[in-house]
């Protein structure tokens, strides 16, 4: 695996240049896309990507070449230079590659699913916080709903249902608190499993006529937040696309790494957001060539 160096301040898209790179999936996308009809290719994201990602796959011990596309997302308003939140780049990243690709039917899929998760202040695991997202939620007093058919305003019951599960499960861990115009940052413990049964979490999660059998989700992606919500630095655990080994990314220096170092990022150098790609580590693990 190769690192990235840190250009102004870039740890936050560094990390996410990493977890990018072990869903694979993005990169096949960008592999099939043919960018004939890219005007200003300094301008455009996914072409950037497309290259960097490339160069990551390369067996070489240097840093990959990546100031084109931080470049690229300066002239797209992520700025150089600047603290920025993983999750919101994340989600502006997709955004961008989404509009400036020109082969629409290749984004036309969703492939990913974002839950963006509540979290307790003393203590949680994923499986509470998923709990807790799809509870219905009821609607009483001044939050009732207009209903057409009454004609009046009348208590209610909110919530969410799957219709079917993504691919690539992404989940943000809402560690920042907002109150009177300050942030801060939660480093309470939150626990999370390297596999996970959706069904069996998360049985209420699922509309009636959901028929999709496959529930299970292995996780290929950590982005670690260390340090305070004014200033800190971004990191990531990330599972090899081919020896399926874990591997924590700091900038340029990458070194392989054990379940239990990930799992360091319960608490204290704190997890912000996690991959899962769905289906068990068997079945997600790459075929290997021969001859």
């Amino acid at each position: 695996m190769r690192g990235l160096s840190n250009h102004q301040l870039s740890c936050c898209v560094n990390t996410l240049l990493q977890t990018f790179s072990a869903t694979w999936e993005l990169g096949d996308i960008l592999d099939k896309w043919e960018a004939a009809a890219v005007g200003e290719e300094s301008c455009n994201i996914p072409l950037q990507l497309k290259r960097v990602l490339s160069a990551m796959r390369k067996d070489t011990s240097r840093p990959a070449p990546h100031h084109a596309f931080l470049h690229s997302l300066d002239l797209n308003r992520i700025r150089l230079g600047m603290q920025h939140d993983a999750d919101e780049v994340f989600l502006s990243i997709l955004n961008l590659l989404q509009h400036q690709m020109d082969d629409k039917h290749l984004t036309l899929n969703t492939y990913l699913l974002s839950l963006p998760l509540h979290v307790k202040e003393d203590h949680d695991s994923l499986e509470g916080c998923m709990t807790s997202f799809f509870e219905h939620q009821e609607l009483r007093g001044i939050n009732c709903c207009f209903c057409a058919k009454c004609e009046k305003k009348t208590p209610s019951k909110k919530g969410v249902k799957l219709l079917s599960l993504p691919r690539i499960l992404s989940v943000h861990l809402k560690r920042f608190r907002n109150s009177n115009g300050y942030t801060r940052k939660l480093d309470c413990r939150i626990t999370f499993p390297e596999t996970f049964d959706f069904a069996e979490t998360v049985k209420e999660a699922f509309s009636s006529d959901f028929n999709q059998n496959d529930c299970k989700y292995t996780l290929h992606a950590v982005v670690v937040h260390s340090g305070y919500a004014s200033s800190g630095h971004y990191t990531a655990y990330v599972r090899h696309r081919g020896n399926q080994c874990w591997y924590y990314a700091d900038d340029s220096h990458v070194h392989q790494v054990s379940w239990k170092e990930v799992q360091r990022s319960y608490g204290g150098i704190t997890a912000y957001m996690l991959m899962y790609r769905r289906g068990s580590k068997e079945e997600v693990q790459q075929p290997q060539l021969s001859g």
